[in-house]
């Protein structure tokens, strides 16, 4: 659902080729996204990004389409390079302000999206990068819909995150009026979207907070694998998959759901969760390596459960070992957080990790960007924190120090902007 472009060939043997080779690495998007990874190997039109026709790896010519169903950056395999930045409109904006921006950050995604140049004032650091599968996804917070007198449109859904126990946040990086992900497989790409949508923002809204994440790099393995954090833990075994019958119900929002018709606007959206969760590695590092499989509930090497078999082999919950007591521990954070043990609540879990330097004390400030995808959180990431909470081993080693809730509206149709069935509908 691409729009076209008199800068952008591609043949039908380049085309399948590219997608054969960025789905061996992983790259290739799921079918439920609504977005088709292709191949875009620009010419040397004023509004490309490249250089010479072929001179991009595979990599670098991925490209993720900015239109469809849903928005890019949630079914999307994860990507090396990750951004997420939060905006509060500036005093006196509102509704009208907030969907020119909405609509000028809408055309930029796009063009950066396809591998063009930024349409004002292009920094050029991206120029012979290629789109690199560069996503860009836009959200709104809680606090949006008061700033924009769009109060009666705002579904509960959105209401504020109870509080928890464990949790010790700063207010100054949580929350906020409007969310942006940004994700590629290339460093300056990934940067010269944040900076042009920056750009983009003006005087409308100013940045409240903005993080920086990294994954492993697809092509890396030979063949696509689960992500480790920062722990050294595989991290997103039990992710649902787009394959499964009830993917979309757990995910995205209704296109025609049961609530009030002022809520339809976010019919085929999601709801992202997104927690700064800093780790504790000198703590984490001083423990065996038998007693963190204990904590997690999984082997460190293969990510297989403790009762074995492979990392995708289901866990026996029941299972007892020769000292009378449960083989996965009853506060292991696998078995706290499986679905079967929280009445089937589901996310799809999409984080960065992050690395912020090194603190006063020597310790480093790094974690993980735990970024969350859902229909519902109260009943996809509520239930399964409140009894992380509770008793997760894990919890010695980790902080919860920002959070924030935001309604992803559904990808836009071509010719719209992102979240126009709101502001204008």
């Amino acid at each position: 659902m691409t729009e076209s472009n008199p800068d952008i060939e591609i043949s039908r043997r380049r085309l399948l080729g590219t997608v054969g080779a960025a789905g061996a690495a992983g790259l290739a998007l799921g079918g439920a996204s609504g977005a088709l990874a292709h191949s875009a190997l620009a010419g040397s039109g004023s509004g490309s990004a490249t250089g010479a026709a072929g001179s991009l790896s595979s990599l670098g010519a991925t490209q993720v389409a900015f239109h469809g169903d849903h928005q890019a950056g949630i079914t999307t395999p994860l990507q090396a390079k990750g951004h997420v930045v939060a905006f509060d409109l500036a005093p006196g904006a509102g509704r009208t302000e907030a969907a020119a921006l909405l609509r000028r950050w809408s055309d930029t995604a796009r063009r950066l999206m396809a591998g063009e140049t930024a349409p004002t004032a292009d920094s050029g650091i991206a120029l012979d990068a290629g789109p690199s599968s560069l996503t860009v996804t836009f959200g709104f917070g809680h606090s949006f819909f008061e700033r924009t007198g769009l109060g009666a449109r705002r579904p509960s859904a959105l209401d504020p995150l109870p509080d928890f126990s464990s949790d010790r946040l700063d207010a100054q990086r949580s929350n906020g009026d409007l969310w942006v992900q940004i994700g590629a497989n290339d460093g300056l790409v990934a940067f010269h979207a944040l900076r042009a949508l920056q750009k983009d923002a003006g005087d409308a809204a100013r940045i409240r907070w903005q993080m920086n994440g990294f994954n492993r790099s697809p092509g890396a393995t030979g063949t696509p694998m689960t992500a480790r954090n920062l722990m050294g833990q595989v991290d997103g075994t039990g992710n649902p998959k787009p394959s499964e019958p009830d993917f979309d119900k757990r995910i995205f929002v209704p296109a025609a759901g049961p609530g009030p018709a002022e809520h339809a606007w976010m019919g085929g959206g999601s709801y992202a969760v997104v927690r700064r969760i800093r780790m504790l590695l000198d703590d984490w590092d001083k423990q065996s390596l038998a007693q963190q499989e204990q904590v997690i509930g999984r082997t460190k090497a293969t990510g297989a459960p403790l009762t074995g078999g492979g990392e995708t082999t289901e866990m026996e919950l029941d299972k007892i070992g020769p000292d009378g007591k449960p083989v996965i521990p009853s506060n292991a954070h696998a078995r706290i957080s499986a679905p079967e043990q929280n009445g089937g609540a589901a996310m799809l879990r999409r984080p960065f990790s992050f690395h912020d330097g090194i603190g006063s004390d020597g310790a480093p400030d790094a974690g993980l960007l735990f970024i969350c995808w859902q229909a519902d959180p109260l009943r996809g990431f509520v239930p399964v924190q409140r009894k992380l909470d509770r008793g997760d081993a894990l919890s010695a080693f980790i902080r919860h120090e920002s959070s924030g809730l935001y309604a992803v509206p559904p990808g836009p149709r071509s010719g719209e902007y992102v979240g126009q069935r709101l502001l204008e509908g």
